[in-house]
């Protein structure tokens, strides 16, 4: 898992390439896709807890923190089944001290009056008698010590035990964490502290499945580890059980298994050496996988084999749990002869199974747990595919966990597990609110849980990390999270003052933050892997500030000083790479910038040069061709792609707004993320134009199984030109790589062009100030009649050398030449000139003739 690997992001970039991901080529399930786009909002309000903080939210809890009991002189402990000596670090223990008596067992618990007999119930006492623990087992118990450590840390009671009343049980009985996504696998370090998180949270199940640990997959499943690597799992396996965790080790043999006695034996062999490690619960996952494996009896004769087999005969193993090929409803047959009812059927019910939901990366509501349950005959383990961002590895997730009913029982899902980012310590946040959801489905409140996370997991610098982490919880396709919901953005033509002045200071505030966070965050390892994004939100919150001046700047029309400011708030190329690489605030925050700077290019060029530019916007079906990401199919590189986010259906379609109606003379068109292989394109469509968006003309017929579509013919008079999908079978999503109409070209200016290289020196020429060209030389064309001047748009604040403007008459003799020394300046035509050249290393934003 997850198949939304296969769920590309659309990243806005000029010069990337298409993600690349660990997995068998062979392999493809694009087709198989239908993510939603819908935007929720996070539900729940922050509430005022006066202090006592404990995570996650206790059942039948009343604290009195007016009443304090001073463990100043420590605690006399009475532990009666000696089993928790290690788990006392956070207080002295003296046996003057107050009396902490911990014992666990049915009998303890039933005698105690534990409002639910499950295992991790307990009893927390506190009042003038002493602190008394009672679990239903162990793990009860040691839970009952996490929330007493809560309490002596909460900011109300200052070291001391309040008196306290806490009859606690968990909701759902298993609450875990699967490393399953793919990319880089923890850090052992970063294992171990996480480990440390789950018994901090009363999370109880570690599942062991990287998808690019070589020993867990294909073809190296067989083997055992190396030694080192053995050693690290014994270590993982050892912090789990301090910790009350069940390591769950999983294998993925499905690529290349044979269903035969010899890879029967494998598999029994490579489990024998985990039990030689500690390990004592194990997981099969058939996830991501075509061809034999795949078959559906064969896996259920596997799985009952090894537990009459393996678990039944080994001591203290845990029952299976399965991954199943089918593991979400996207494309799980609903059928008798489907794999989740051969399941139903024939697996041993001990066996627990897992499934993503509506779609890989989706909701937890009852409606998918009726589909699933109905046909496993069990409650599923819901396999959450949040905060994994193995399909969008330029986000780092850092908002509420939220998208799970309040409704659910243990009837409906043996637990939720939570399938993380690569970036470990960062998806803390996100656990932190898996273990409140396990623990007390009905009271989770998504939003109070995550400023008490921000909280726990950086309390001292926990402002700074709110303003970072509310600017990055989108994956701006796919799984779409509710970000940046405390600030409101605007476009250029809404601008005011008072606007500006609130949106400043929230800019200011983030790219405030990230130094506040390197100055005092004291989490070594959670900075290391937001330190890139910082890095980068730091430049976003400068030139979203910049924007807001230019706005200012704008309006008050100097556009001279306006533009070579403009200029300064651009993006180079090696900004646009660490920009695409590490993104943030990709909701609200970078479409400020993009926006802001693009609204603002296109009315300065309407008044400096009386015309609508030739800037198009992309318009269509699609909810993510109103976003960015769009200009992905608009940049002029055919390596970046927009990618539509959601499945085709007949009579969708992708177009450009001209801006304008202007005489459509040249469309092109090329579909697919790389290569004609690809499946995510339109596979039966036709080009249209319209002047105003209702009547479409047909520009061509039919277009079957058409990756590129070059069309040229006689104007049409369009503001509006798209591609519409005809009646076709695929659902797919759809890529565009380019959406090319009326491109500039030597041929179709009615001037000549003279220049190194003609073809790259027809941004000056086409009508977009947002393009442009390094002159290294010279540039030299033809003066149209009836020209009187021409403006210059280039950034001469960063030219090589003297930059001129020469023109010529009709004889080839330099007749004026004009030094170029600001960014916009007009030069006049003189008589008898018939020749214009632009000389010097300067950059070229626009040469724009007045008539």
């Amino acid at each position: 898992m997850i198949n939304s690997k296969f769920l590309l992001s659309a990243m806005f970039a000029m010069a990337c390439s298409a993600t690349v991901f660990a997995q068998d080529d062979s392999f493809d399930l694009s087709s198989q896709r239908g993510e939603k786009q819908d935007v929720n909002m996070v539900p729940g309000k922050k509430i005022n807890h006066h202090g006592i903080i404990v995570n996650p939210t206790p059942h039948n809890f009343s604290v009195d923190a007016q009443q304090l009991i001073d463990l100043s002189q420590g605690v006399n402990v009475v532990d009666k089944q000696k089993k928790f000596a290690n788990d006392l670090g956070f207080v002295k223990q003296d046996k003057k001290g107050v009396k902490l008596t911990i014992d666990f067992g049915k009998k303890a618990a039933q005698k105690a009056g534990l409002k639910k007999m499950v295992s991790g119930a307990y009893l927390l006492t506190a009042d003038n008698n002493g602190i008394n623990i009672v679990g239903y087992d162990e793990r009860g118990a040691f839970y009952a010590l996490q929330t007493m450590r809560q309490l002596l840390d909460s900011p109300a009671t200052g070291g001391k035990m309040p008196y306290t009343q806490c009859n606690d049980y968990p909701d759902l009985p298993l609450r875990g964490v699967v490393e399953g996504f793919y990319g880089e696998p923890w850090s052992h370090q970063v294992r171990l502290s996480l480990i440390e998180y789950y018994g901090r949270n009363k999370l109880n199940e570690y599942v062991y499945g990287p998808k690019d640990d070589p020993y867990h997959s294909s073809p190296n499943w067989r083997k055992p580890y190396p030694e080192d690597q053995a050693r690290n799992i014994h270590e993982l396996v050892e912090a789990c059980n301090r910790n009350r965790v069940d390591f769950v080790w999983a294998i993925h043999p499905g690529k290349d298994i044979k269903w035969n006695e010899e890879d029967y034996q494998n598999l029994v062999n490579k489990f024998n050496h985990m039990y030689d490690l500690g390990v004592r619960s194990f997981a099969i996952h058939f996830d991501d996988i075509e061809g034999e494996g795949t078959d559906s009896n064969k896996q259920v004769d596997l799985l009952n084999r090894l537990t009459k087999e393996f678990v039944k005969t080994k001591s203290g193993v845990a029952p299976l749990v399965v991954c199943p090929t089918d593991y979400s409803q996207l494309w799980a047959s609903p059928k008798e002869n489907g794999q989740l009812a051969i399941y139903g059927k024939r697996l041993d019910p001990s066996i627990n199974v897992f499934w993503t939901g509506a779609v890989v990366c989706s909701d937890l509501d009852k409606a998918t747990l009726d589909f699933v349950d109905s046909r496993i005959k069990r409650p599923a383990y819901y396999w959450w595919n949040f905060p994994v961002t193995d399909y969008a590895r330029h986000i780092i997730m850092q908002g509420p966990a939220y998208g799970l009913e309040n409704d659910i029982t243990d009837q409906m899902t043996c637990g939720v597990l939570s399938n993380p980012m690569e970036h470990g310590e960062a998806s803390k946040l996100a656990l932190y609110g898996v273990a409140d959801y396990n623990w007390n489905v009905k009271d989770y409140n998504p939003i109070d849980n995550w400023e008490r996370g921000l909280v726990d997991l950086t309390p001292e610098a926990h402002d700074a990390y709110r303003t970072f982490a509310i600017h990055s919880c989108d994956t701006e396709t796919g799984y779409r999270r509710a970000e940046s919901w405390e600030t409101r953005t605007f476009r250029l033509a809404d601008y005011t003052d008072a606007k500006a002045s609130a949106l400043k200071n929230e800019f200011e505030k983030v790219e405030k933050a990230p130094d506040t966070m390197e100055r005092d965050c004291k989490n070594p390892l959670l900075m290391k892997e937001l330190r890139p994004w910082l890095v980068e939100f730091k430049k976003l919150g400068k030139r979203c500030n910049t924007t807001l001046d230019l706005m200012k700047e704008f309006r008050s029309g100097n556009y001279a000083s306006f533009w070579s400011n403009y200029l300064r708030n651009r993006m180079t190329n090696v900004d646009l790479t660490a920009y695409q690489a590490h993104k943030s605030g990709t909701m609200k925050l970078q479409p400020f910038y993009e926006n802001g700077m693009d609204d603002m290019a296109v009315e300065f060029f309407h008044k400096i040069a009386g015309k609508t530019p030739a800037f198009y916007n992309a318009v269509g079906t699609y909810a993510t061709l109103r976003t960015t990401q769009s200009k992905l199919m608009l940049d002029g590189d055919i390596k970046t792609f927009y990618h539509s986010g959601n499945s085709q259906n007949t009579g969708d379609w992708i177009g450009l707004d001209l801006g304008a109606v202007r005489p459509v003379r040249e469309v092109r068109i090329i579909q697919g993320r790389n290569s004609v292989d690809d499946v995510d394109y339109f596979d039966n469509t036709i080009l249209e134009a319209s002047a105003d968006g209702k009547t479409w003309t047909a520009l061509t017929g039919e277009l079957p199984k058409t990756y590129e579509i070059n069309w040229k013919g006689e104007p049409v008079e369009a503001r509006y030109v798209r591609m519409r999908k005809l009646q076709s079978e695929k659902k797919s999503w759809c890529a565009v790589r380019e959406f090319i109409v009326n491109p500039t070209t030597p041929e179709s200016l009615p001037f000549k062009v003279e220049a190194a290289d003609v073809n790259a020196a027809m941004p000056a020429f086409d009508e977009n100030p947002c393009t442009s060209f390094n002159n290294a030389g010279k540039l030299t064309f033809g003066i149209e009649n009836g020209t009187v001047s021409y403006t210059l748009l280039t950034d001469k604040a960063m030219a090589k050398g003297n930059v001129v403007f020469n023109q010529y008459n009709k004889k080839g003799k330099l007749i004026s030449s004009t030094p170029v020394d600001n960014s916009l300046m007009s030069v006049n035509v003189v008589k008898k000139a018939v020749k214009a050249e632009l000389e010097g290393s300067v950059e070229v934003f626009e040469i724009i003739a007045n008539k």
